[in-house]
């Protein structure tokens, strides 16, 4: 594998969540607070902005949007917000009907879009035994990757393979070798997601097993769900050489355990962890050259 702990470290901010309630959260759901979002966390080193749409009538703001208008609203006020900003759009829904995702990467062509790259039992369980929601399986058969795929392919879009379990990353593997990726779709990128419950916990140890499953000269990330705990494992992303991603989606605290007022005060501490690693924070167009984006 490649060495990358040189490199310079890309810091992608993950706006606001999937289900996330505005009521309860400062999460942001208009074009107008998501581009504010991205601007302070712009500002404070991330290049790119990973995206989740939501819709926009009054008191829907904690539910999904697959409307293209929706997409492009709030892509165009992030791209005016933050010049030369990477987009990286969510795909992500459960079932055969991929049409919304798709309709929204055609329209707004962002450079990166995420591609869940396996299956995954989605469970939550609470202290008292019951489900926190119904179980339910985030389905992500490869013909569905490979529609998405076809469809990033054709828009010029580099996938983020997105990796809930050890097994997800290792198929990431077999998708390279079997052709899914094309080579002007850029480098192959991994992205661990650490801390959902029924997947990779948020754990060190772990984390440094993974690169050695990546293929040759790929790149990778990490995800990382929950409260201050998640803090030392991105420091050993950092020292490992990873790309790293915090944000409102990802977790409401900081590393001293205080809650988060917004998305920049989050990628100003990973800035910190990112340096104390020795590594400096990529530019856009040096995350762009990283990424092997524009091919």
């Amino acid at each position: 594998m490649m060495e990358h702990s040189k490199d310079k470290a890309i810091l992608t901010c993950a706006l606001t969540g999937v289900l996330t309630n505005p009521r309860q959260h400062p999460v942001p759901v208009t074009p107008e607070q998501m581009a504010a979002e991205a601007r302070d966390a712009f500002n404070a080193g991330a290049s790119i902005m990973h995206v989740h749409l939501r819709m926009q009538e009054e008191g829907m703001g904690h539910m999904p949007s697959w409307d293209p208008e929706v997409a492009e609203t709030v892509v165009q006020a992030i791209r005016q917000a933050c010049p030369g900003v990477i987009i990286n759009l969510t795909t992500g829904v459960v079932g055969k009907d991929i049409s919304g995702p798709l309709a929204c990467i055609r329209r707004v062509r962002p450079e990166i879009a995420a591609c869940n790259a396996g299956s995954l039992n989605y469970l939550k369980i609470k202290e008292d035994g019951q489900w926190a929601w119904p179980p339910m399986v985030f389905d992500n058969p490869v013909a569905k990757i490979q529609q998405f795929l076809d469809v990033m392919a054709e828009c010029g879009v580099h996938p983020e393979f997105e990796c809930f379990d050890v097994g997800i990353v290792r198929s990431v593997g077999m998708y390279l070798k079997a052709g899914m990726l094309k080579p002007e779709m850029g480098r192959a990128e991994y992205n661990f997601v650490m801390g959902v419950a029924s997947g990779m916990p948020c754990d060190a140890d772990l984390l440094a097993l993974l690169p050695r499953w990546t293929a040759p000269d790929s790149i990778w990330q990490t995800t990382l769900i929950g409260r201050q705990e998640i803090w030392p494992v991105h420091q050993k992303t950092a020292d490992l050489g990873g790309m790293l991603r915090t944000g409102l989606e990802d977790t409401f605290y900081l590393p001293d355990g205080s809650r988060a007022s917004g998305n920049g005060v989050l990628i100003e501490a990973l800035a910190q962890y990112a340096q104390r690693a020795g590594r400096s924070i990529a530019s856009p167009a040096e995350a762009r050259a990283l990424l092997g984006l524009g091919h």
